[in-house]
């Protein structure tokens, strides 16, 4: 996959440039490389693509102070879209050069309107609907990202008519309330003059024509249900309430129109013997007197096996041991979290004649005379807001 350049550079702006600079800019580079100056130019058209999903960041400040901060990889878990198709190019931008002297918009101004007509049609197309889904993940599976596959019931293209929903081409008739041009013209006049209302012609849907001899096998909707099984790869690091989001892995469009997208949202699965907050996790540590006293070596869980622990003598209960690295990856820097390790002390609630000898014994030494808790002495909380700190 080939590096994705720089969305200042792909612009030509710098990083502090105001918004005003950054769409005069798109601007300029939506007329350079649009499709109807460049007919056939697949490089002019990867160009107006790249420079419409450079202006889709750099244009929203969320996403752009995510950007700035993360680079490409914080676009992750966002509603940041890879323009594939140039009609949704022009759908979704158009607004943007009204005003200011442009007129209606840039592709009026420069293209005689036929974009214009194209931008109409293309308003009244039908996409299909987006799928959501609920991913449930392991906190194991997340420390170290995974590849799922979703099964999902959806509508996909039909075989049969591929799409169109007639009994081949010659299964169409133009329409006779619009005659094919998929639009409904008014005409009124006042004291100021005439006035044109254009409209999608209802009977056809903007499509200039209707079906005559519908597809057998799909009724004329030109898509079928299908159950399919989608890949889907999870990055480390996400957590409950992020979502990615597949495109055109959603329902069929009817009539060979766009499909929607596949939504994904993720949904942690409660870990039995881990607490996450943020990236890091919490393991509680019980550990006997003599282990808390005499301190020693033991081996904890963590998210990838087991690890080797030492421990200080004079360990008491609430202390936090940290264990660096061991947590989960960020999902926008990468950067590994830790595992808490807090410590509890156990005690018996039943104990032999022998042990109640020893402790009698231990309870009379100086050093197991519980000492005053002073100012400077932390308590559990104190603790962990030092570490989140």
């Amino acid at each position: 996959m080939a590096t994705k350049r720089d969305y200042y550079e792909i612009l030509g702006v710098s990083r502090d440039a105001s918004p005003e600079e950054i769409k005069r800019a798109y601007r300029k580079l939506a007329m350079q490389y649009h499709p109807d100056r460049n007919p056939g130019d697949k490089e002019a058209e990867e160009k107006f693509k790249e420079a419409a999903e450079a202006y889709e960041v750099l244009s929203d400040p969320e996403k752009r102070r995510r950007y700035d901060q993360f680079g490409h990889e914080g676009m992750r878990g966002t509603d940041f879209r890879e323009w594939t198709d140039i009609n949704d190019i022009f759908n979704h931008f158009r607004d943007i050069f009204s005003g200011s002297g442009f007129g209606g918009s840039i592709f009026d101004d420069f293209f005689g309107g036929s974009t214009s007509t194209r931008s109409r049609r293309s308003s009244s197309v039908q996409r299909g609907s987006d799928l959501r889904v609920k991913l449930k993940l392991t906190l194991e599976e997340i420390a170290t990202g995974v590849t799922k596959k979703i099964k999902i019931k959806r509508y996909k293209k039909c075989s049969s008519c591929n799409g169109i929903g007639a009994e081949g081409s010659s299964g169409f008739r133009t329409c006779p309330v619009c005659n094919g041009t998929g639009e409904i013209r008014q005409v009124s006049r006042s004291i100021f003059g005439q006035f044109v209302n254009i409209t999608t012609c209802n009977n056809c849907g903007g499509e200039g024509k209707i079906i005559s001899n519908p597809c057998k096998v799909c009724g004329g909707e030109g898509r079928v249900q299908e159950e399919a099984t989608v890949s889907v790869d999870i990055p480390a690091g996400v957590s409950t309430g992020n979502y990615l989001t597949l495109r055109g892995e959603g329902n069929a469009g009817r009539r060979n129109n766009p499909s929607g997208d596949l939504i994904v949202v993720v949904e942690e699965i409660p870990h039995e013997i881990f607490h996450r907050q943020g990236d890091d996790i919490i393991y509680e540590l019980n550990l006997s007197i003599p282990e808390a006293v005499l301190g020693g070596e033991v081996e904890v869980p963590t998210l990838t096996g087991k690890a080797k622990l030492k421990l200080e003598p004079g360990l008491s209960p609430g202390k936090i041991l940290r264990m660096k690295g061991k947590g989960l990856p960020n999902v926008n820097t990468k950067k590994q979290g830790d595992q808490l390790i807090v410590i509890n002390v156990y005690i018996p609630s039943r104990i032999s004649q022998h042990e109640k000898d020893l402790l009698q014994t231990l309870k009379n030494s100086p050093n197991f005379q519980p000492k005053e808790r002073t100012r400077k002495s932390k308590n559990i909380f104190e603790h962990f807001k030092d570490i989140w700190n």
